[in-house]
């Protein structure tokens, strides 16, 4: 046992005077993340900025289909209008295109336009225009490069507006105010390491954070092992500590107190970035069911999209082309709000709605006609369906399967929207945010009593981390005067 516990002790001392200042940004950062994120371009600025389709001279879907290369699969499509030309953009199982409406050239993207498109999005004056072609902080992610060079566009207005803009496409790729970068380099950046240098490698910051992760794990481990022990200790002193000095004795009793806590925070962060799958937990399914789902194409749209667009003219700013298995549906996004249109039947106005006679064949032909389907309404989130903000909306549909996997469905009737729990999914949800985030259903349920435990143990955690960034300085500092 003295060698476990000198092994215990070696560790937590060494990675704690490495790790206790991460430790303490990581809880304070997760207090900021509670009420702000990482600033991002929302659906509803980018909606708002769109111009309304109109149904004048709009082709035939097989007019469009011809246009498309010989022999690709078409697997999405969401039609825009954008400075007087309605846009088909579909994307392929070889690649992405985007089309005009009446086959003429798409406006080229020049200088003059990006003004005009950076005006749309904020009429204050523009102070400074900035040319990039690396990645900064805003937008550190790989995937921007294919925008270069991007620009940066400085409004004088109270809210220090800046916005980035794809020299290709014209696309807003950022949108952030004073307000948003000040929290986020308090809460997201530190908190998801999100530093420019080491994001912009998705594959290296997943390491990085991933070793810090399974370190402070670790560290937690041997931590709660030499708090028990010495609470053991202190037990047969009759006492609550058997530490004198003040920052020895409270990170003993905060650490006993919260150090499970801090450890589940630690190694969820970590589950955050890593497949259920790499730890030996895998489906005992040999298929994936929602592969299998997307995969039921529909044969066709028999409503017409343009009968749609007609029926809501001047309403529509963005329509895509959707299915649940072989059910097909329209997506419109409007001013008002998000609706979905039944594309089975010829009536422009019929909303989507679906009932267990659609959902229980799809399932079968999914799961095989063997399979025991139990379908029943939900109407209040459960331990896998729920969320803080209450954007999953009720009711919808749960859908068992009786197979290996005890698979479950939660198919929103309106939407369309299918979320799927087999043994993999739930590990994860487990592993993940309901560890993390506390996303368990109790909390959720009622804000006030999530708020409460949620800050509780993350003050605790604080106080444990900073009691061992005094004790990490002090060992430090007797380090240096020898």
């Amino acid at each position: 046992m003295r060698k476990w516990h000198k092994i215990a002790l070696a560790i937590h001392r060494v990675l704690g005077t490495v790790l206790s200042l991460l430790f303490a940004a990581w809880f304070l950062s997760g207090l900021v993340m509670i009420y702000h994120t990482f600033p991002k371009v929302s659906e509803a600025d980018r909606l708002a900025r769109q111009e309304s389709l109109v149904a004048d001279s709009l082709p035939a879907w097989e007019e469009i289909q011809k246009r498309l290369p010989e022999g690709e699969q078409v697997k999405s499509v969401r039609l825009t209008r954008d400075w007087g030309q309605t846009l088909f953009h579909i994307r392929t199982d070889q690649g992405e295109h985007t089309l005009t409406a009446d086959g003429s050239v798409r406006q080229p993207v020049d200088s003059v336009r990006l003004q005009r498109i950076a005006e749309r999005w904020n009429p204050s004056p523009i102070v400074r225009v900035d040319t990039l072609r690396k990645l900064e902080q805003w937008i550190p992610f790989a995937s921007y490069r294919r925008h270069f060079p991007i620009y940066k566009y400085y409004y004088d207005d109270e809210a220090g507006h800046q916005l980035y803009l794809s020299s290709k496409t014209g696309e807003a790729l950022q949108y952030t105010s004073r307000d948003s970068r000040f929290w986020a380099l308090l809460g997201a950046v530190p908190h998801w390491v999100y530093f420019t240098a080491l994001r912009q490698d998705v594959d290296r910051w997943k390491a990085v954070v991933i070793v810090l992760s399974a370190a402070g794990s670790l560290l937690c481990v041997a931590g709660i092992y030499l708090g028990i022990r010495d609470v053991r200790l202190a037990r047969r002193r009759q006492r609550l500590t058997p530490y004198k000095r003040f920052w020895y004795k409270w990170h003993h009793i905060l650490g006993t107190v919260f150090g499970l806590f801090v450890l589940t925070f630690c190694f969820s962060g970590m589950m955050s970035l890593v497949d259920v799958e790499d730890l030996g937990i895998r489906s005992r399914l040999d298929f994936s069911p929602i592969q299998r789902l997307e995969n039921m194409r529909p044969t066709e749209y028999a409503l017409d999209y343009r009968e749609v667009i007609k029926n809501n003219s001047g309403k529509i700013r963005q329509m895509t082309w959707e299915h649940f298995g072989p059910i097909p549906f329209y997506h419109l996004r409007t001013d008002k709000g998000q609706v979905r249109i039944d594309a089975r039947y010829h009536d422009p106005s019929r909303a989507l709605n679906l009932t267990p006679v659609d959902l229980r064949p799809i399932l079968a032909a999914v799961h095989g006609d063997t399979a025991t389907i139990r379908l029943t309404q939900l109407t209040a989130y459960d331990h896998y369906y729920l969320a803080r903000s209450g954007h999953l909306s009720l009711p919808v549909w749960l859908a068992t399967v009786d197979d290996a996997n005890h698979s479950r469905y939660y198919i929103n009737p309106s939407t369309g929207r299918c979320r799927y729990f087999g043994r993999t999914e739930r590990w994860q949800h487990w592993l993940y945010p309901a560890l993390h985030s506390l996303r368990l259903q109790p909390l959720i349920a009622h804000p006030w009593a999530w708020n409460l435990v949620m800050w509780g143990l993350m003050l605790g955690g604080t106080l444990v981390s900073f009691t061992g960034l005094r004790l990490a300085i002090n060992y430090l500092r007797r380090k240096f005067k020898r």
